[in-house]
């Protein structure tokens, strides 16, 4: 695994070599996006004033489905550790039509950031809110040893009861629990000797499947009624950041469980981790990252080409224009805050069996300076699919098998035969690239499949039995329409 720092020393040609480990062939398109993700490591070390003035030069792939564009940019943003989000043109649709906003793909990016940053910062703190839990879990089966403490008075209660009536009021009390029984408090250093012991016990899980009773923190619930029923669904500022806001300040409701210790451990972990982060340095790292490294793969936009300008084109090109401020850099306001998509690096795809690239209206064409047409997959490629990547699909049923003891012994000749298959089925019928591999290779371990593991240890196969599998359906127009 890559850390940051290598990352950002990979050069172009290391980029490609890194994808190549995944992806078979396409080196014109992973010569493009390599280069991109290297102008990002060098737009960063130019001056400041320079910096603003550098824009990413975004990248249109034009090629069939299942060649590996979509792969392409997933496994660039996984090694860039860059916030990444696929998103489909189709689904988006003129203001006034039935669609999705074009500027929630920004907002899903925001998402996305969050979610990385929040992982990272979840791993820097795993070790002291582990240490948190173990503590809670000891406070609960040895309540001797915990100090007496007295309920806090939450300093928002009686100015939010004003604000929302006895509605409020009524709630913060039922929350409210009820005295605990006194317990007889040990000596302190009776208790540092039961804690430590404890402790040792916890980590080593002798206490795993013992059942224990657990206060878990509920988010506070607003009344009814308030900000609107929740916030504004879009996303945008307003509504929901006030609805959050309100509900951090009301007390947290909790809700006695009965759970193991192993359970427990983990609810309390998260609970602790939650308290250890500070979400608004979260959000502001995550916002800057999503800014300046995020990229956003626009699947299908040759579905929204125009030709005619007329009836369902009016839409279509509704949509591009829609998409051309995005993409030019403008900012969207998430609920984390307001987010620039000057630096996004947006990548483009499409099939274009119907229109081509000029059909898109010229201000967008220029937005997408970078452009490469991906090759059609050949039955060579399809081999070295099969075969070379990591995690390739043959050692994906291989593992598969094995883990009903039934051991697969793949010969060099029905992997040809498999890829001759796919081929030839592409070129007669749809060609959807990489993907009839799958329906091919379903086909072909069906029967496999369903006598594991019923079934012999050791099942060999070579061309013939391929042939026996697939041939016929193959070389049946109408059935492999159907199954292939």
């Amino acid at each position: 695994m890559l850390t940051n720092t290598s990352i950002d020393e990979l050069t172009p040609r290391q980029i490609v070599a890194e994808l190549d480990k995944y992806i078979v062939g396409q080196h014109k398109a992973k010569r493009a996006v390599a280069i991109a993700l290297r102008n990002r490591y060098r737009r960063e070390k130019l001056p400041a004033e320079m910096q603003r003035d550098i824009i990413p030069k975004n990248i249109l792939m034009i090629g069939p489905t299942g060649v590996g564009k979509t792969e392409i940019a997933r496994r660039l943003a996984s090694l860039a550790g860059a916030p990444f989000v696929k998103v489909e043109a189709t689904k988006y649709t003129e203001v006034g039509y039935v669609g999705r906003d074009v500027e929630s793909m920004v907002r899903d990016l925001a998402e996305a950031s969050i979610r990385m940053v929040r992982d990272e910062r979840r791993g820097d703190v795993r070790e002291a809110a582990d240490h948190g839990a173990v503590e809670r879990i000891i406070d609960v089966l040895h309540p001797e040893t915990t100090p007496p403490q007295t309920q806090a008075n939450n300093p928002f209660a009686a100015t939010l009861g004003s604000i929302f009536g006895n509605s409020f009021g009524n709630q913060n009390a039922q929350q409210a629990p009820n005295p605990a029984p006194t317990v007889q408090q040990a000596p302190p250093h009776e208790s540092q000797r039961i804690r430590d012991e404890a402790r040792a016990d916890i980590e080593r899980g002798f206490y795993d499947v013992r059942l224990i009773e657990i206060e878990v923190e509920e988010a506070a619930q607003l009344p009814i009624g308030i900000m609107g029923g929740g916030g504004d669904p879009s996303g945008m500022q307003g509504g929901g950041d006030m609805s959050e806001m309100l509900a951090g300040l009301m007390p947290k409701k909790k809700a006695k469980k009965r759970v193991t210790v192993a359970d427990a451990r983990r609810i309390f972990a998260g609970e602790e981790e939650a308290k250890l982060i500070d979400m608004d340095a979260v959000k502001r790292e995550a916002l800057r990252r999503a800014g300046e490294r995020g990229i956003i793969f626009i699947d299908e936009i040759d579905k929204i080409a125009t030709r005619e300008g007329r009836g369902v084109d009016v839409s279509r090109e509704g949509v591009q224009r829609d998409i051309l401020p995005i993409v030019e850099g403008s900012t969207v306001n998430t609920k984390y805050g307001a987010l620039a998509t000057d630096h996004v690096l947006f990548i483009a795809a499409g099939a274009f069996h119907m229109s081509k690239p000029s059909d898109l209206i010229p201000e967008l064409q220029g937005r997408f300076p970078i452009r490469v047409e991906l090759d059609s997959l050949t039955a060579a490629d399809f081999e070295t699919i099969l075969t070379q990547p990591k995690n390739a699909l043959l050692t994906q049923y291989t593992a598969l098998l094995a883990a009903d003891g039934v051991a697969l012994d793949i010969r060099p000749d029905a992997i040809a035969a498999i890829a001759r298959i796919a081929t030839e089925v592409n070129e007669r019928d749809e060609n959807i690239g990489a993907r009839r591999l799958h329906t091919v290779l379903e086909r072909l371990f069906e029967e496999i499949g369903y006598a594991a593991p019923e079934t012999a240890p050791a099942v060999t196969i070579d061309a013939p039995y391929v042939v026996e599998r697939l041939g016929e359906i193959a070389a049946n127009a109408d059935l492999s329409n159907f199954i292939l």
